[in-house]
């Protein structure tokens, strides 16, 4: 009996020494987190954007912001249209993957100024499936 509780104390004592330690180790997981796209080089930032769910040939966003460097847009099409998101402008022209019910992301490197972003899917720009991008 008088082992048990020794070792119970002994077991207190390491998890209390112990406890010290979570808190900093939980308190340093979220930023290193939070900041790992930046050690991708540039802003890391990432920007949602998406399609209506009733399949209509618009984005939800008219028009998006993001800070200069590093950006990743995912793009959500929770419609059974398939579309497709690419950003061009300033020597940039990138897309995802032409998707239905899913996501995609895609990252570009930016410089401040305007750009443009539509679905490249026929006919989908032309509808008015288009908006401005605008990078500080």
């Amino acid at each position: 009996m008088r082992r048990t509780l020794i070792a119970l104390a002994l077991a207190t004592a390491v998890l209390a020494g112990c406890g010290g330690d979570d808190d900093e180790s939980s308190a340093t997981p979220s930023p290193p987190a939070a900041e790992a796209p930046a050690s991708d080089g540039g802003g890391g930032q990432t920007v949602q954007v998406s399609a209506p769910a009733d399949g209509s040939l618009k984005f939800d966003q008219s028009s998006l912001q993001a800070k200069a460097g590093k950006v990743t847009f995912k793009f959500d099409n929770p419609s059974g249209v398939a579309h497709s998101f690419e950003v061009e402008g300033k020597g940039v022209e990138e897309e995802t993957d032409t998707i239905t019910k899913s996501k995609a992301s895609v990252s570009v490197d930016l410089k401040p100024g305007a750009y443009e972003y539509y679905c490249p899917v026929d006919g989908h720009r032309q509808a008015g499936m288009e908006g401005k991008l605008t990078v500080k």
